[in-house]
């Protein structure tokens, strides 16, 4: 009986295919909607965490003043110098740590320039940050000691001043220095925040302090703590000797902030799937909006098919078997919106993927729960016009007209 239902419905669907398939449209918009939301924003979490891990899972930034702004935050809080820098890494807990401080300058080669930020560091910050030289060396001792004018290019800059020119030994102008390119940078492409990753050049920190910028401060200290010390316990250590260097008392507020990366992952992929969520919520309203389209068309057939109905009734179909037929043309057109739904809200989400450079992350259980859920949106919206069909009287639908 059930199959019967079903080729009944897939042959009356076929008899009025154009309005079957704008009936459908709104449960098709709804998953597909769905299925685009939720995928994007796995991706983009899964992107989050990606970069974060690449840091190591033990990396720690300190900065001067407080991270937020408002009452409280401290934005003329005396920056560090290279001798915190070789205190944290002293510490025990401390693996390594690399200073840096950036400034926007116009670099030129040849008849090219590029404004650009130039970042003052060593060579630890390379391993801390995760980042991967393609070609050359990273700065020495000597010449981060010396403030030698050597120079790290990204991927960006290369583009930007070089094109087709190997820019290995080439010498770019900063103001009135000049500086050999000894190592070019792996791309990274955007962060997660969308600013381009590879639109720098590092050099020695003292390079920077002396001859573009005139001071010995320091911006930012990034620590990557060894791997048996958790990060609490490093934070602990790092807190307490910045404290002493800077002459806080434990009950005062420091002029410094201490963020662990992870908890920044945490956060962003939070957020992004808190927004996938109510977006999600959001584009749902169409299932229900298609769910009404449903009822709607369903009503109408069975306005249409009255007579038929009433023949039905009439040879001996029982009432069950009406509503079961009726019931079933309802749920195959839900569930034809859904698969269409399924694919191209897939499709869609490769898309966006594809253009937002985040990995395509797609859940077989969402995809699961938005086709179950198409299939209940039928069952839901399908029953009262399939209720109202096995209960009109034979006498009264052979009447009709």
């Amino acid at each position: 009986m059930l199959w019967e239902a079903v080729r009944l419905a897939v042959q009356e669907i076929r008899r009025n295919v154009l309005r079957s398939l704008l009936t459908v449209l709104g449960v098709v918009i709804g998953v597909a909607a769905v299925i685009a939301m939720v995928t994007v924003g796995q991706g983009s979490s899964a992107q989050v965490t990606a970069q974060v891990e690449s840091l190591g899972s033990n990396l720690l930034i300190l900065r001067p003043g407080l991270p937020v702004m408002g009452p409280g935050s401290r934005p003329d809080a005396p920056r560090f110098t290279l001798g915190d820098v070789a205190a944290i890494r002293a510490l025990p807990s401390v693996a390594r740590a690399a200073p840096s401080i950036s400034s926007a300058q116009t670099v030129v080669f040849g008849n090219s320039n590029t404004s650009t930020s130039i970042t003052g560091t060593t060579a630890d910050y390379l391993e801390l940050g995760g980042w991967v030289l393609t070609t050359g060396r990273p700065f020495t001792a000597t010449e981060e000691r010396g403030g030698a004018a050597v120079c790290i290019i990204g991927q960006t800059v290369r583009q930007r001043l070089f094109d087709q020119i190997d820019p290995m030994g080439q010498l770019l102008r900063i103001r009135n220095l000049s500086c050999e390119v000894i190592g070019l940078l792996q791309a990274k492409g955007a962060s997660s925040f969308g600013q381009d990753q590879d639109d720098l050049v590092m050099m020695p920190v003292r390079t920077v302090q002396r001859r573009l910028i005139g001071s010995s401060d320091v911006s930012g200290i990034s620590i990557g703590l060894r791997d048996d010390v958790s990060t609490a316990r490093g934070a602990q250590d790092i807190d307490a000797l910045m404290r002493e260097r800077r002459r806080i008392g434990p009950g005062d507020e420091a002029d410094f902030s201490l963020t662990d990366l992870k908890q920044i992952a945490a956060t962003l992929s939070g957020i992004s799937t808190i927004l996938a969520g109510m977006l999600s919520s959001v584009a749902a309203v169409s299932l229900l909006v298609g769910g009404i389209g449903i009822m709607n068309i369903m009503l109408v057939s069975v306005t249409e098919r009255t007579r038929e109905i009433g023949i039905r009734l009439s040879v001996g179909a029982t009432s069950a078997q009406v509503l079961l037929q009726f019931l079933v043309e309802a749920v195959v057109l839900s569930v034809a919106g859904g698969v269409l739904g399924i694919m191209v809200g897939l499709g869609l989400a490769a898309a966006a993927s594809a253009f937002m450079a985040i990995p395509f992350a797609p859940s077989a259980a969402v995809v699961a729960l938005a086709f179950a859920f198409s299939a209940v949106v039928g069952v839901v919206f399908g029953y009262f016009p399939a209720r109202r069909a096995a209960a009109l009287d034979p006498i009264e639908a052979l009447r009709h007209q």
